[in-house]
């Protein structure tokens, strides 16, 4: 029976590909591994998945001249270099080697079709997101107008997050923050997962923060990556507090940017927006004191005002009663002189005729009309009283008579 060795098999193998096989094709692949050789070499395992399940695999190579030039143009393309989870596009031979078996040899990466797949993506996850009803729940929160308490998720040596306490901290109206740092890595493959570890640290204990603040320096569109994260963008969308961003990049947005309440460029930008909060939040307090002010002051005019015109119409009935109190003493002090006049006057003539009365009892004035008055033992006589041999007086005007009682005689009535 004829017989191949392996190695006449794989040769077989190699020199059918070659002849039936275009030199190249655009082949559509994950990279689900990239591994780079010292020797610049860059070697890969392309796949392809369905519901993230692999279909297809294959070994790719890129080799080192190729990937040098490749590497550089496509990251000043896509804004990204390749890496692992990456679908691309690429121009590839069909290599079979006896020895090392089938692989690609990859002579091009056509960056637009990156571009357009990560836009691609990156629409899916906001669809995503707000098809679950999340997109928008961050923004529907109340930022407080003076935000002081604050949780900050940064790099504690990133340039950006000293940026930022800087700006607080030496603000010239004197404003104070208190400001607690949670560490985290704010780029690379583990970014993401760093950061929902210190988004749900802080929302263990809510309530001792007004707003969370997600900051970090400037970097290449690689380093932002991670803000696109399906599971960061879902956090941060439903977190408990309103979320701030200032990842440091002014061209476009990320998901993270998207789904949070403000989204600021820059860390510096981000305390420049607190400060104005907390700035315009004083004005306004200054405009209410100067309301304040000007209404007591109004107020206070208006009562004093009040007061002067109480104090002239007091002042006009105190004197109109003093008038009528005076006219009134007036008139009840001549009714009191008339009274006494005439009561005077009617006692005068009371006196003048008591006065008359007692004239013409005078006894002198009696006797001068031939009246007499005789006494007996020095008291005036009354009937009965004379005996026989009694002296008598007997006063007459001008002279006395004595005489002696010879004879009593009673009168017969």
């Amino acid at each position: 029976m004829e017989h191949l060795s392996l190695f006449e098999l794989n040769q077989t193998i190699r020199q059918t590909l070659d002849k039936n096989l275009e030199a190249s094709y655009w082949v559509v692949a994950e990279i689900g591994e990239m591994r780079l050789h010292q020797s610049g070499h860059c070697y890969l395992e392309l796949v392809e998945k369905k519901e993230d399940t692999v279909v297809a695999r294959m070994r790719g190579t890129i080799w080192a001249y190729t990937f040098r030039n490749l590497s550089l143009w496509f990251e000043n393309v896509t804004g990204q270099s390749l890496k692992k989870g990456l679908k691309i596009l690429c121009n590839a031979q069909v290599r079979f080697h006896e020895l090392y078996g089938l692989s690609l040899n990859i002579k091009d990466i056509d960056a637009s079709f990156t571009l357009g797949e990560r836009a691609r993506r990156r629409q899916e996850i906001i669809e995503k997101l707000k098809e679950e009803g999340v997109f928008d729940l961050n923004r529907e929160l109340v930022l407080p107008e003076v935000s002081q308490r604050l949780a900050v998720v940064s790099s504690p040596s990133a340039a950006g997050f000293g940026d930022f306490m800087d700006q607080l901290e030496n603000n010239t109206r004197g404003y104070r923050f208190h400001v607690e740092l949670f560490k985290a890595t704010m780029q690379g493959e583990k970014a993401a997962g760093s950061i929902i570890n210190a988004l749900l640290t802080i929302a263990g204990k809510a309530e001792q923060y007004d707003a969370m603040v997600v900051i970090r320096g400037g970097g290449s569109q690689l380093d932002l990556d991670c803000f696109d994260d399906y599971e960061l963008a879902a956090h941060v969308a439903q977190f408990p507090l309103p979320v701030l961003t200032g990842i440091g990049h002014e061209r476009d947005e990320t998901i993270t940017d998207l789904v949070a309440h403000t989204r600021l460029k820059t860390p510096t930008a981000v305390a420049e927006f607190l400060l104005g909060g907390m700035n315009a939040y004083e004005e306004k307090l200054d405009i209410c004191f100067t309301r304040l002010y000007q209404g007591t002051n109004a107020l206070i005019r208006l009562h004093e005002q009040q007061l002067i015109n109480y104090h002239k119409q007091l002042h006009a009935s105190a004197k109109s009663l003093l008038v009528q109190r005076n006219h009134s003493l007036e008139l009840l002090l001549n009714h009191l002189k008339n009274g006494i006049k005439e009561n005077l006057a009617h006692h005068s003539s009371k006196i003048d005729l008591l006065e008359k009365t007692l004239e013409l009892l005078n006894p002198e004035i009696i006797m001068e009309r031939g009246y007499t008055i005789t006494t007996v033992n020095g008291k005036r006589l009354k009937a009965g009283m004379a005996k026989k041999g009694d002296e008598l007086r007997t006063y007459l005007t001008g002279s006395i008579v004595s005489s002696k009682v010879e004879k009593i005689e009673e009168l017969k009535t």
